[in-house]
């Protein structure tokens, strides 16, 4: 950066600095400044993604399900963080050089992001081939997935397409290595194909303790081309980047906040399904889900076994389809988390109201919501007597449905050092 003459009294006057010759005293001429290239005057690089975010903003503001201030304020903080997120995955989506980038968090949500789930993601192509180098931490679980770019399985057979680590040779210090690329006679281990039209590598972590795991590391390269540097964007590429993320946030406001009416809303209100294979092509994930409805003074009191399955989470969302605040409430809990019962059993109580249970989940104000569990990591079907159960009640009368509730009690005090722990253990779960 350019900076004044100065002393050390101060910067000096022009005619202290001392006189400038001709060619100082003024700009030279167009001749003498030389041929300078031309830059075609066009529309601005941003008028497509600008056309896009109000386009989003009008299906925001025309949700058929929002009912009050609340309702939208909600939705345009999930547009707020829809347009950071679209604007950084477009800048990421070449091959050439692919990186992993978190594909949702707490500021940037989609698709029922689970509380419990660090996200990631690098883009690839069929064609090439990719290295992925790691080591793996003490998280309950760790699966990849390759995905097309409307976020649909590839359906490679022999399931390369979708895994956890269980697949991996890891060696005793925890490191692992595995490739990905296009058919091979005899590939070695750890190579997964990628099937026809692959453009994504997704990378699920998933904690069950937020305190004491302790998330691996994962790197990825493309083998033609590590060592090399990618090529710096021009115009034309940055252009077309606004324009991918135009459409990105479109089409992510547009099909996530109506995947509720496809999958959810059908079903009876205020009930639960039986554990079902997860669908995308999740091979080792089941699924109970529902939406919620209740009034200021209703409870629903759920009840399920605890699982022998590395993990099994439960979560609320709102109608956006993205999850509460789940860093200072606890609108989720995992079977870590949560109270079991001397009977085995895990209760929870969903309420707008505090029961002064410690199994409450928060609906944090909101009267309608989605609900799911999630068993993942299973090494066989998960059946319907291990799922939930569930009971709509007044709110004065969940102690009546708690066989333990002396055991389940929790006063403020209690509950202020539980929500700090959640608060520590995501600072945590974010730095390292």
């Amino acid at each position: 950066m350019d900076q004044p003459v100065t002393t050390e009294a101060g910067p000096r006057s022009a005619a202290e600095a001392g006189p400038r010759s001709a060619a100082e005293a003024g700009p030279r001429s167009a001749a003498e400044a030389g041929p300078r290239t031309a830059i075609e005057a066009g529309p601005p690089l941003t008028e497509p993604f600008l056309a896009a975010v109000a386009a989003a903003e009008k299906l925001i503001a025309a949700a058929d399900f929002v009912t009050d201030e609340h309702d939208l304020a909600e939705g345009y903080d999930y547009l707020a963080g829809s347009i950071a997120a679209c604007l950084q995955l477009a800048r990421v989506r070449g091959t050439s050089h692919p990186s992993f980038v978190s594909s949702t968090g707490p500021t940037t949500k989609m698709a029922l992001d689970n509380p419990d789930t660090l996200y990631y993601h690098a883009a690839v192509e069929s064609g090439a081939e990719y290295l992925v180098t790691g080591t793996r931490g003490s998280t309950v679980d760790l699966s990849f997935q390759v995905l097309k770019g409307d976020y649909t399985a590839t359906n490679v057979p022999g399931g390369d397409d979708a895994f956890d680590d269980r697949r991996l040779e890891i060696g005793a210090d925890g490191s692992y290595q595995l490739r990905f690329g296009p058919p091979q006679d005899d590939p070695g281990p750890n190579y997964f194909v990628l099937g026809e039209g692959a453009s994504m590598l997704a990378v699920r972590e998933v904690y069950g303790d937020w305190n004491t795991e302790r998330k691996g590391t994962i790197r990825i390269e493309r083998v033609d081309t590590a060592g090399t540097a990618p090529a710096e964007p021009g115009l034309a590429v940055l252009r077309r980047r606004y324009q991918v993320a135009g459409r990105m946030l479109v089409q992510r406001i547009n099909t996530w906040f109506n995947f509720p009416k496809w999958f959810y809303l059908d079903l009876p209100v205020n009930t639960l399904t039986e554990p079902r294979l997860t669908p995308g092509g999740l091979s080792t994930q089941y699924s109970s889900v529902g939406h919620f409805d209740l009034k200021e003074d209703q409870a629903l009191v759920v009840t399920v076994p605890k699982s022998d399955v590395p993990y099994q989470g439960f979560q609320l969302g709102s109608r956006w389809y993205i999850s509460l605040d789940y860093v200072n409430h606890q609108t989720s809990l995992n079977s870590t988390q949560a109270q079991v019962d001397p009977d085995g059993m895990i209760r929870l109580v969903i309420s707008a109201r505090d029961p002064g249970i410690a199994n409450w989940v928060e609906t944090t104000g909101r009267r309608r919501g989605i609900m799911q569990f999630r068993w993942q990591r299973t090494h066989r079907p998960i059946m319907p007597a291990e799922g939930p159960t569930i009971a709509l009640v007044g709110i004065e009368d969940v102690a009546a449905q708690l066989p333990f509730h002396d055991t389940n009690r929790i006063d403020e005090d209690g509950w202020r050092a539980r929500i700090a722990q959640r608060q520590r253990g995501f600072a945590e779960r974010m730095l390292h």
